[in-house]
């Protein structure tokens, strides 16, 4: 008897109108936890208009964290949100930039490829676009593509028209949602519908008409506005989902399953509808809504301030855990490059609960990282580094030692003193973008160690990005500094982890376990750093 073929995959694009930053990515994130619920295969991917190559190069404080997917990509942070509500871990596919489009196009045209042809826009780079969108989405029942920007921006215009032609060649395999504004007005206390009108008007010229309205506001606006919103736009009122600003971002995908969207997108790309399974996912909207009876106040030393989406996935990593130890988590910023010479800044840290130290490139702010790692030290203060936290941890513990001039490459390449250097493969490198150590790396756990311990196992796998390692020069001076390395490379030549030996929690890693953290299963560094706190 022959085998039925697979089903085609079906494509959800979500695009945005009005403004950048109302939240396609969690739309897109809603869309895929609601589908996967459903007992659907979920894959979801991210169109970036930019002409970078990747997002390693983008600067943290305008674009938020760079996140690393297992395969070595450094991709936008709405991969990040992808992976906690989908729970699962993406590749580098998931990750398209114009820059990487681009720059295979040229690289095609210059070996020949397109056989003498004018190469163009349309249909070149549209067609790789398209390429690039059908294989990420083969093998899956849904492939959900969120396209960056706002739809009428000029670098995004190959993405929307790639989108339209795949739409004509395969109609019933494609819905489009598109993530609209509508603000209010508190002087004469109404909502308007126009800049959302203007919006889907925008996406219509370029061929493309919307099947689902989200609808983005501040406050909940009245559930009258459907119907003028489904005049003006030709989607149907039961195909518009309202979204006022959630208490918590995971509460998203409970009002697009309460407003039946999951409903209107499997009936109209002819999946079947079996109903949604949300109870693990109503329990962590619980946990997140609880207002526990303690307050941990967790210090995030920081290079780029009050910007939470800069260190997004360690804070979204602390609060999991702070679910799982019903604590409230209560972020205090303390300012990196002002800590060394600032005694406000300083006073601050005797008031903290714990101390986490996270990654960073660069020298400035390195300084207050050590002092904070010092400060840990000599205190007993709860501590965790993650990867440039452990580098600016060995140097803070050579220093307590006795050891002035121990410092980081990043801080003195010429120093005789650097405890911290580039790994031997990294010295030379010519470009900055995609060269560094990236993606899943294993690392061996010593018997008896706290890492041990919080794992519970001997060999982990973790996501690093990272062009400087602990330096082995130094490697037997680590138990006369008090600390010791309690993980490393298979081989033994890389330490991964490193802990303080008389303390009740000094922890740093060269990954970055954040990324792995989901809100129903945190991190077990995550889960022991706070642990260690409610036990002192």
């Amino acid at each position: 008897m022959a085998l039925r073929a697979k089903p085609r995959t079906k494509f959800i694009f979500v695009t945005g109108g009005v403004l950048s930053g109302i939240g396609k990515g969690i739309t897109a994130a809603s869309i895929g936890t609601i589908l996967k619920a459903r007992g659907l295969s979920v894959n979801i991917q991210k169109c970036d208009p930019y002409l970078n190559v990747d997002a390693g190069t983008l600067n943290p404080a305008e674009h938020g964290e760079v996140f690393v997917t297992y395969d070595g990509a450094e991709a936008d942070l709405d991969l990040g949100h992808y992976e906690r509500f989908l729970d699962v871990e993406l590749t580098q596919s998931s990750s398209l930039m114009s820059g990487r489009i681009l720059q295979r196009v040229i690289s095609d045209e210059r070996a020949g490829k397109y056989l003498g042809k004018t190469v163009q826009i349309i249909p070149h780079v549209t067609d790789s676009i398209q390429q690039d969108i059908i294989e990420a989405g083969k093998g899956f029942d849904v492939h959900i593509v969120e396209i960056g920007g706002t739809v009428g921006d000029y670098e995004s215009l190959s993405f929307i028209e790639a989108i339209r032609e795949l739409s004509m060649r395969r109609s019933a395999d494609c819905l489009f949602t598109h993530v609209v504004y509508v603000p209010y007005l508190s002087t004469s206390r109404e909502f308007k519908t126009k800049p959302a009108q203007n919006a889907v008007r925008e996406l219509r010229g370029l061929g493309i008409v919307p099947d689902v309205l989200a609808v983005r506001s501040e406050e909940k606006p009245p559930h009258s506005i459907l119907a003028k919103l489904s005049l003006f736009s030709g989607v149907e009122p039961e195909a518009i989902v309202l979204l006022p600003n959630a208490r918590t971002i995971y509460e998203v995908p409970l009002t697009m399953e309460a407003a039946g969207i999951a409903e209107v997108i499997t009936s109209r790309l002819g999946l079947h509808n079996h109903r949604g399974d949300l109870a693990a996912w109503k329990r962590v909207v619980k946990s997140a809504l609880t207002n526990y009876r303690k307050t941990l106040r967790i210090g995030v030393i920081a290079k780029y301030l009050h910007n939470q989406d800069t260190y997004m996935s360690v804070f979204e990593a602390l609060r999991a855990a702070g679910w799982a130890n019903e604590v409230n988590i209560e972020i205090v910023w303390v300012n990196a490059e002002a800590l060394p010479r600032d005694k406000k800044e300083q006073a601050v840290l005797p008031t903290l609960d714990g101390v986490v130290v996270p990654g960073g490139f660069g020298q400035r702010g390195l300084e207050g990282k050590i002092l904070a790692a010092r400060y840990c030290l000599a205190n007993q203060k709860s501590y965790l580094g993650l990867c440039l936290g452990l580098q600016m941890a060995i140097v803070a513990a050579a220093r307590s030692a006795g050891i002035a001039e121990a410092t980081s490459v990043e801080l003195d390449e010429n120093s005789p003193y650097k405890v911290i250097d580039y790994m031997a493969d990294q010295k030379d490198k010519a470009n900055t973008g995609g060269t560094m150590r990236l993606g899943d790396y294993a690392c061996v756990l010593q018997r008896g160690s706290l890492a041990r311990k919080l794992y519970g196992q001997e060999k982990i796998v973790e996501r690093h990005r990272h062009r400087c390692e602990c330096s082995n020069v130094y490697r037997d001076n680590y138990e006369s500094w008090g600390i010791r390395a309690s993980g490393t490379s298979p081989d033994g030549h890389l330490v991964e982890i490193i802990e303080a030996i008389d303390h009740p929690f000094f922890i740093a890693t060269q990954a970055h376990p954040e990324f792995r953290s989901r809100p129903a299963r945190p991190h077990p560094l995550f889960i022991g750093f706070l642990r260690a706190i409610l036990a002192k």
